[in-house]
């Protein structure tokens, strides 16, 4: 690891101004779990490393009834998946929070790091994503807001400016009888990040979906919400039949990415597999209730 010099803004804006005249050379640490793993491994070399714990504007986890959530970007995964707030109003975001990876990434890692790392195999992106979440933005010109689709761009890539800062992320109030899941599959025990993930919000009454949004994560170059899925789902009483033809419509749509850790065609079958479960489990019916195994 080469030597760097360490800067401690005090405000968004004279991070901004950091990481505008180091350019290339700077990066943000915030948990540091990836940015110091990457350095180790000599996969990057900044000449500048700028610590944004010193921001208050990225810390803590608030809540209004207009607005929703309010998550600093600065909050670990741990302080999510424990916080009370979150348990309340996006139960399956702390669900979500409580599985990333291992507990020293959990009590290390930022869900703001997490973000901007962009790496196609984590949690927070795809259920934030169906949770209809926005991220925003800050620099020397003021902050800007992104939904979670428009933030993330590609492999490892976000919509962000080389100046920004990400300050917090944005939970929509959710409506009343809104419920959600969030299913990771892991190719075996001892892995840490998933090879597929569902994250499911919907508005129910009884066995009828009134409202759905779904998201496929870790198979895809990024997370991706399937809106014809979700709009066979609206207005029917959910039954195992209707959880197989989602599970169907949702592979059909999804461009799976194919790698060491599974081929395209592998990783289509388990996202109808753990799509069909998510499903099910979300409506609390049996799975092989009427449908061929």
């Amino acid at each position: 690891m080469r030597d760097f010099d360490f800067a401690e803004p005090r405000s968004v804006e004279e991070a901004s101004q950091l990481l505008a005249a180091h350019g290339d050379d700077a990066r943000i640490i915030a948990g540091g779990s990836a940015l110091m793993l990457a350095m180790r491994q000599r996969m990057l070399a900044p000449a500048c490393l700028i610590s944004v714990a010193k921001l208050p504007r990225l810390h803590g986890i608030d809540f209004d009834p207009r607005q929703g959530l309010r998550i600093g970007a600065m909050s670990r995964h741990i302080d999510v998946a424990r916080s009370e707030l979150v348990r309340t109003h996006a139960p399956v975001l702390a669900s979500m929070a409580g599985q990333v990876a291992n507990p020293q990434v959990r009590n290390q890692g930022t869900i703001g790091g997490n973000l901007c790392y962009a790496d196609p195999s984590t949690d927070p992106p795809g259920c934030l994503m169906a949770l209809d979440a926005a991220v925003v933005l800050g620099s020397t010109r003021g902050e800007r807001e992104l939904s979670m689709e428009e933030f993330l761009v590609d492999y490892y890539t976000t919509a962000m400016e080389p100046d920004e800062v990400l300050l917090e992320i944005r939970v929509p109030v959710q409506a009343p009888g809104t419920q959600g899941r969030y299913t990771r599959f892991l190719r075996t025990a001892a892995e840490h990040r998933p090879l597929v993930s569902v994250a499911l919000v919907v508005q129910m009454e009884g066995q009828i979906c009134r409202q759905a949004r779904l998201a496929v994560g870790a198979s895809t170059p990024i997370p991706t919400r399937l809106r014809r899925a979700e709009d066979w789902l609206l207005g029917k009483a959910v039954n195992a039949e209707l959880a197989a033809q989602v599970a169907c419509i949702v592979a059909e749509d999804i461009q799976p990415v194919s790698d060491l850790r599974g081929s395209s065609e592998f990783r289509r079958e388990m996202v109808r597999t753990v799509t069909r479960r998510t499903v099910a489990q979300l409506f609390g019916i049996d799975i092989n209730e009427g449908v061929a195994a």
